[in-house]
């Protein structure tokens, strides 16, 4: 039988003399939509940073600087140039002004020990390391053991006025001063060039670098204008690290509507309270630890709101009592589900408004869901990991929460393998196991890949197993989430230990915390015999149950 090969298909009308064309055709990338802030709104204040106040003129310029002064140093495309910072403005503008070189933006998590540190260093081979001065202890040690020697800007932010050594060439702002702010900014060649690089822990304690492209920044950051009803003008509180999926992309959503970027060092109740009084703030996004913070304030730190503030929140989700509380204390909140490999949040469980009359127990049961996708996502779908057909949308038939469209990651960076794994079947494997209601809306009921989530951060279970194994009393660990109030989950271990053998668990974890970074640490061990089957598998199911109830 004969076949039509694509060359002899007959274009149509629309396929004849309409090409594209520099008229009609530009990569998207999120770039642009601060210069067209930077151009409508020049005097409208972008970031506000303790007393500093600068204007959308201002961050543009700014950002054109660093780009500048990166070509200076020969610097330019698919060149990584790290980060670490805290969420001040130099974050802000290194998410505009590195990309608009060319190069592609790493944010380093600060919470990862030197050895991690390092590796992501050594793995993405970074060029340019840009470090605030509070981490100078951990970026110190991490550059000894790295095998790069990337040139290192220091950040010295008037805020912090703590202990910090500076360790680089040359200060940030020198640095700036090498660079044209009326230099031509680099536009991406193709929008499927990369424009940050994301580590995640994955399914091992090995980090895997995940790629971003500047088709689905703009995108997502799109989508959260639409998911986050930001409106004209927001004001946006920075609960959420940056370094986190470039916080969720809301660096580049914020300079699609002209928005107030109000940064914050650290997240204490009582800065917390101080901002959204005294700037308006609309909008925050944040982990369930910060609804704590929130909630648990003393009257002290509390500060009346001059209106009720958008609250989107991740990870699990925030029990119906908590939902409550934070309604009665002024905010409203959203559910949102994504991963690193999704541009961070993706799904958002979209609220009907005939669910307010439902009673407590039925109202409850729609917030457990992680919900449906955001509108700048293709597909979102539970779907049978084996043949990935679509499971039946009655709330009981287990598969795999999978990912199609435009927000899904390039890939992670070397490894090959890894990313064919993660797209095999043509969707994008999350790992979760969930269900599909017959409405459509989506619910996770577990883990795949035991990653506990604590305050926001991912935990591999398996670094932290590795690390108790290491100790010479023990013979056998399994690591499981534990529910915990303030921080939505942490790790707990169960541990055997070798014939003869004893260890008190304070000492266990102070084993662990030499080679662990802090909010990985097991907060709860319990000794004893682990549950396995046949095959000697680790039960870990069984192990979950009894963490709910320890």
């Amino acid at each position: 039988m004969a076949t039509t090969t694509a060359s002899q298909v007959e274009l149509s009308i629309y396929d004849r003399d309409l090409d594209r064309n520099p008229a009609n055709y530009q990569p998207l990338t999120p770039l642009n939509y601060l210069d067209r802030s930077a151009r409508v709104f020049p005097e409208h204040i972008a970031v506000i940073h303790g007393p500093l106040r600068r204007t959308y003129a201002e961050l543009y310029a700014r950002s054109r600087r660093l780009a500048a002064a990166l070509t200076a140093h020969g610097i330019g495309r698919g060149d990584t140039v790290a980060v670490m910072l805290a969420n001040t403005p130099e974050m802000i503008e290194c998410h505009y002004g590195i990309p608009m070189n060319g190069a592609v933006l790493n944010t380093l998590n600060t919470r990862l020990d030197p050895a991690g540190l390092a590796f992501c260093l050594d793995h993405g081979e970074a060029k340019v390391l840009i470090a605030d001065r509070e981490f100078s202890r951990v970026v110190s040690a991490a550059l000894e053991r790295a095998g790069v020697s990337p040139l290192v800007i220091d950040v010295d932010d008037p805020v912090y006025t703590a202990d910090g050594t500076i360790l680089g060439q040359i200060g940030y702002e020198a640095f700036l001063e090498k660079g044209d702010p009326a230099q031509d900014w680099a536009m991406p060649a193709d929008e499927w060039d990369a424009i940050s690089l994301n580590y995640t822990s994955g399914t091992t304690g090995d980090p895997k670098g995940v790629v971003y492209h500047h088709r689905g920044a703009a995108l997502l950051s799109l989508g959260n204008v639409i998911t986050g009803q930001l409106g004209q003008h927001p004001v946006y509180l920075w609960t959420l690290p940056m370094f986190h999926c470039n916080g969720w992309c809301f660096p580049w959503t914020l300079s699609v509507v002209a928005g107030t970027h109000v940064c914050l060092r650290q997240v204490r109740a009582g800065t917390l309270y101080a901002a959204l009084a005294e700037h308006g703030v609309t909008h925050l996004c944040g982990a369930p630890v910060v609804m704590q913070l929130l909630l648990n304030a003393s009257e002290d730190e509390r500060r009346p709101l001059p209106r009720r503030v958008a609250f989107l929140t991740a990870a699990a989700p925030p029990p119906q009592a908590v939902l409550a509380a934070m309604g009665k204390a002024g905010f409203d909140v959203t559910h949102l589900y994504g991963l690193t490999e999704t541009y961070g949040p993706a799904v958002v469980n979209a609220w009907h408004r005939d669910w307010d009359a439902l009673d407590d127990e039925a109202k409850a049961a729609r917030m457990a869901r992680q919900g449906v996708r955001y509108p700048v996502l293709e597909g979102f779908d539970i779907r049978d990991p084996e043949t990935c057909e679509s499971v039946p949308s009655d709330g009981e038939t287990m598969g795999e929460a999978m990912f199609r469209g435009n927000v899904v990651m390039r890939g992670y960076l070397k490894n090959p393998s890894a990313t064919q794994a993660a797209f095999a079947g043509g969707w994008f494997r999350s790992g979760d196991l969930g269900v599909k209601h017959p409405d459509g809306y989506i619910q996770l009921k577990d883990r795949s890949k035991d990653i506990i989530i604590s305050g926001g951060e991912n935990i591999s279970s398996i670094e932290v197993e590795d690390a108790l194994f290491r100790h010479p009393a023990v013979s056998a660990a399994a690591v499981v989430a534990r529910p915990d109030e303030k921080w939505g989950e942490t790790p707990m271990a169960f541990v055997e230990l070798k014939a003869g053998a004893t260890v008190e668990a304070d000492a266990l974890i102070a084993w662990c915390r030499e080679r662990l970074a802090g909010y990985k640490l097991p907060r709860k061990i319990v000794f004893g015999e682990l549950p396995k089957t046949s095959t000697g598998k680790v039960q870990k199911y069984l192990l979950r149950e009894r963490a709910k109830e320890e």
